[in-house]
């Protein structure tokens, strides 16, 4: 799952975080078990053959159960051990596991006899394209009252930087930056290039609740930064500094834990048009007062006038100009998505595509962060499913659409794998029929502990009925698991159907779902690893996506785009 999430997730703690990204250091530490693997080359391991095993061919034969059912636990832990091991240091992007990774998968892609689909590579299997790796400048300052402050001490920022000499700025103060029906901090303002201060957090009552929702409960103001950062960006900002003054954050103890996430190099298209978002600066309370030009007890005040009155105050603040420099180096690289194809018989000029994203955060504080479930688990299932796709095509019963197994990379930074693929397309998007998206499938969130089997599936409805009904008819069927829908609200503060590969599928309106296990305790941590992955569970969820699929390539027609939820 996308780095972004992450840094949503800890934001809606208090935790304002970087989408930035370090080097790996030289030295790795490991856990202990697995430090003998990371010293040397692990070997891969070879997939089931394709036409290992013939399948019954009595006439009463359930193919799609048939080929689902070679989809098992042992062939998903077996690639998965490979992918998800130290020797391929978490897969970060542009980076050597990462390459690894990619000659893993086209290599298994041949095997299995898929045809490398893209023209004009060294490696058909295997789309290169250009990205730039850019890491901030530790000589960043803010001076403001004949003060400088310094950076990951008293400030620290996330995407691009309009500030890579030193400049002057006079800050606009637009409250929490929130814009619905009925509470407007834009109101009147016109802040088209201009420079924010935004306070972090929503309106509360006196009891802490918040005041937007019907429910009191939190919004997607209130959970981080990124749908205030987006307002800003709709508003035209240049810049925004957010401050956090709620007295249980401690900027203080954040920024060290922060501090890996922030170094971390940021990557974009080489051929990017600049971003229109605009820059977001963190601040500690200290300075964040001195901005405002106000104290403690005035910013108490503001805040408690607007939870009680629902609705913007005007402030006493005066903000204060400020001189800032925030510089940021790039350099070039190359990474690559993992393409095979499966071509169909009678419906073969339509394309389905199955897809996973196979990079993961790399190396932080010197310790491998393994992704076994993101997005290995998602990964391995699009091993497994081309494994089943192709032995029923080399067994006579293959589908009557073409398949297309994408493996994207540089999900994490923010889907450009799948932003590649979408604007750079091997097959016509007009071909393409649907995309089902495998994003973490191996494990188990804390609301459904101690429950049954199941699934989220995210986005099946938001353009195509025959899909969402396809999804529901294939588990009633077939895994019987579960479908647990709630992130396909609108007003979901998660946002996850932005957040994984299968959107920049969506925003081109081609059908789409995402199948996931939700968020657990090693969500990008150190502890994402293979004996934590519930193989049982996985290889259902993964069978549950193959029945999907399997309807999507043979019905008759196309499934239709007849809706267009938000």
């Amino acid at each position: 799952m996308n780095r972004h999430s992450f840094l949503a997730l800890l934001l809606a703690a208090g935790l304002a975080s970087s989408a930035v990204a370090q080097q790996a250091p030289e030295k790795v530490k490991v856990k202990n078990k697995r430090k003998a693997k990371t010293e040397a080359t692990v070997q891969p391991v070879p997939a089931t053959p394709a036409l290992a095993g013939q399948i019954d061919q009595s006439a009463q034969t359930d193919w799609a159960n048939a080929y689902a059912e070679t989809i098992t636990q042992n062939d998903l832990r077996e690639h998965l051990t490979v992918l998800a091991s130290d020797a391929y240091e978490g897969r970060e992007t542009g980076e050597k596991g990462q390459k690894m990774a990619a000659d893993y998968l086209s290599t298994e892609f041949k095997k299995l006899g898929l045809v490398g689909p893209v023209k004009d590579s060294d490696n058909p299997y295997l789309q290169h394209f250009t990205m730039v790796r850019s890491t901030w400048n530790e000589d960043a300052t803010l001076k403001l009252g004949g003060q400088t402050y310094k950076w990951l001490v008293d400030f620290y920022a996330m995407g691009n930087s309009p500030f890579q000499q030193e400049t002057t700025v006079q800050p606009v103060f637009v409250g929490y930056g929130i814009e619905q029906e009925g509470y407007s901090d834009y109101a009147g303002k016109d802040v088209k290039g201009k420079d924010l201060i935004i306070l972090l957090g929503e309106p509360t009552s006196p009891d802490g609740k918040p005041v937007l929702s019907k429910d009191r409960s939190t919004t997607k103001w209130g959970n981080g930064y990124r749908a205030k950062a987006a307002m800003a960006a709709e508003k035209g900002a240049r810049s925004v500094f957010f401050i956090d003054f709620d007295p249980n954050s401690n900027f203080d103890k954040l920024v060290p834990r922060m501090m890996p996430f922030i170094r971390r190099p940021g990557i974009s298209f080489k051929d990017a048009k600049s971003e229109a978002r605009p820059t977001a600066f963190f601040v500690s309370p200290k300075v964040g007062y001195k901005l405002l030009g106000t104290t403690a007890p005035a910013v108490t005040k503001y805040m408690a006038a607007a939870g009680k009155a629902s609705k913007p105050v005007v402030s006493t603040f005066k903000p204060t100009k400020f001189a800032i420099k925030a510089a940021k180096k790039q350099e070039d690289f190359t990474t690559e998505n993992v393409l095979g194809f499966l071509e169909g018989s009678d419906k073969k000029d339509d394309v389905l595509v199955l897809s996973a994203h196979y990079d993961h955060i790399g190396i932080i504080d010197g310790e491998v962060h393994n992704g076994a479930d993101d997005d290995g688990s998602g990964t391995v299932t699009v091993l497994e499913m081309a494994q089943a796709f192709a032995k029923a095509k080399a067994e006579g019963h293959g589908p009557r659409r073409s398949i297309l197994f994408l493996c994207v990379t540089g999900e994490e930074k923010g889907l450009l794998g799948s932003e590649y693929y979408t604007d750079h397309p091997v097959f016509s998007l007009s071909q393409t029929v649907a995309d089902l998206n495998t994003d973490m499938i191996g494990r188990t969130d804390k609301d459904h502990e101690g429950k049954g089997d199941y699934v989220y599936v995210i986005g099946s409805d938001k353009l195509s009925s025959e899909l969402h009904e396809i999804v529901l008819n294939s588990n009633e069927k077939y895994t019987k698991m579960e479908l647990d829908f709630r992130f396909n609200d609108p007003e979901d503060p998660n946002r996850f159907y932005y957040r994984s590969d299968h959107y920049n599928f969506a925003k081109h309106k081609i059908p789409v779902a995402f199948f996931f296990n939700g968020v657990h305790d090693d969500y990008h941590g150190a502890g994402d690893e293979v004996e934590k992955i519930e193989f049982p569970k996985m290889e259902k969820r993964a069978r549950l996506v193959f029945h999907s699929a399997w309807e999507l390539a043979n019905r008759d027609t196309r499934v239709v785009v007849d809706s267009n939820k938000p």
